[in-house]
């Protein structure tokens, strides 16, 4: 118990320089925002937004593998609505992703509207 003591006396007559350092951070963190330009503000966000859809991209190929490996005869075939709902993500976000392996290639339009199909 004495070990616990003194560690608690001694964070107790130093908590003057955390509070120091924690103000430090907090400034420095402002100082970063405050200084950066909507340039630099728009560029990071469009970075998000590729590394968001290059994920879903990714996620959908993933679904397609394993549809495909449970029905291997067949063609996989799905509308965006149904795959919004499976991977959880807006309707907008998935048709972006399916967009974008469109022009990999990945994936074609299916004669149904609104239906792709996967290349597996």
């Amino acid at each position: 118990m004495e070990p616990l003591t003194g560690m608690v006396s001694w964070v107790a007559s130093r908590w003057r320089i955390g509070a120091v350092l924690a103000c430090g951070v907090v400034l420095a963190s402002l100082y970063k925002l405050s200084t950066e330009t909507d340039e630099g503000r728009a560029q990071r966000a469009q970075r998000r937004r590729e590394d968001e859809l290059s994920r879903v991209a990714s996620k959908i190929s993933s679904y397609a593998r394993d549809v495909h490996r449970r029905h291997p005869d067949g063609d996989v075939i799905v509308s965006d609505a149904d795959l919004a709902k499976q991977l959880r993500k807006p309707q907008e976000i998935i048709a972006n992703a399916m967009g974008l392996l469109s022009d990999q290639k990945k994936i074609q339009r299916a004669p149904l509207v609104g239906y792709w199909k996967l290349n597996v």
